[in-house]
């Protein structure tokens, strides 16, 4: 995804037009952002309205829903959509990598119990019970009990 946004935002910063930027950028792109990119390519370069060609109530994707909405504002406002387009990138790789984190300390912990389910019994019985039956029997051999 933050790769995609990348290609995005340097088809813009280098003047190319918003519809001719999407439509190269979509065929890099992940499926569900490929199809907002697609759609608004093609609406645009049909000389659709950019609030219609960037309508997308079908994602579900954070990133995608804020593609949508910054570009919108950016056709309403005029403001510079290729580093908001950089902006939203960064924050895609920063999910990506806080998930990847999330997912590799989970597996940890996960791990953690079926480890000792097959260490915690092969130390008691190599560890621990030899001990104690060799102190029982000096013990009981040695009368004090």
């Amino acid at each position: 995804m933050a790769s995609s946004l990348d290609v995005l935002a340097a088809c813009l910063s280098s003047g190319m037009t918003v519809a001719g930027a999407a439509s190269a950028a979509a065929w890099s792109a992940p499926q569900p952002l490929a199809e907002v990119l697609s759609r608004a390519a093609d609406l645009l370069a049909m000389g659709a309205d950019p609030a219609r060609a960037w309508a997308d109530p079908t994602s579900d994707h954070v990133a995608i829903a804020a593609l949508v909405r910054l570009a919108r504002r950016s056709a309403a406002s005029g403001t510079a959509l290729a580093q908001g387009v950089i902006e939203l990138a960064e924050q895609a790789r920063h999910d990506a990598a806080d998930a990847a984190t999330g997912a590799s300390e989970r597996a940890s912990v996960l791990i953690a119990g079926p480890l000792g389910l097959c260490y915690l019994p092969a130390f008691l019985c190599l560890g621990i019970v030899p001990v104690v039956v060799g102190l029982a029997g000096d013990v009981l051999t040695s009368g004090v009990l």
